[in-house]
C-alpha cells in the first residue's frame, strides 16, 4: 500500500511539472530566441563544418527554428537556412557544444523541406 502511496505521488507530481509546460530534464526545450547571438553563432559553425567535411560552399543565412537539450554540454537542433550560390536551402542541424571546453561538433546536417 504504501509503494502503490508513494508511486501516485510521484506520477501527480510529474504530471502537474509537465503541464505547465517546463522542460523536462534530457527533453528538448523550444529556443525562445532564435536571434541570440549564440545560437546564431551555432548555426554559423554548423554550416562552416559541413562544408569542410562535404566540400559544399553553402553560406549561413539565418535561424529559422531551433531546441536544445541539456547532454554533457549541450545539444542544439537548429532548422536554418542557407545559399548555395543560386538558391536558398533549409537544412536541420544538431551541434553537441561543451562551452567550458570550447568544444563543439556538428553531429547530423540534412536538407529538409519547409
Amino acid at each position: 500500500m504504501r509503494f502503490q502511496l508513494i508511486f501516485l505521488l510521484l506520477v501527480v507530481l510529474l504530471a502537474s511539472k509537465t503541464t505547465r509546460n517546463e522542460a523536462i530534464p534530457g527533453g528538448w526545450s523550444p529556443i525562445e530566441n532564435i536571434n541570440d547571438p549564440h545560437v546564431t553563432d551555432v548555426a554559423n559553425f554548423a554550416v562552416t563544418e559541413y562544408d569542410k567535411r562535404s566540400g559544399a560552399k553553402l553560406k549561413f543565412e539565418k535561424v529559422i527554428k531551433g531546441e536544445s537539450q541539456v547532454v554533457s554540454g549541450a545539444n542544439y537542433r537548429l532548422v536554418l537556412s542557407a545559399n548555395d550560390g543560386s538558391v536558398s536551402n533549409h537544412y536541420e542541424a544538431v551541434v553537441w557544444e561543451k562551452v567550458w571546453l570550447r568544444f563543439r561538433n556538428l553531429t547530423s546536417f540534412v536538407q529538409v523541406h519547409a
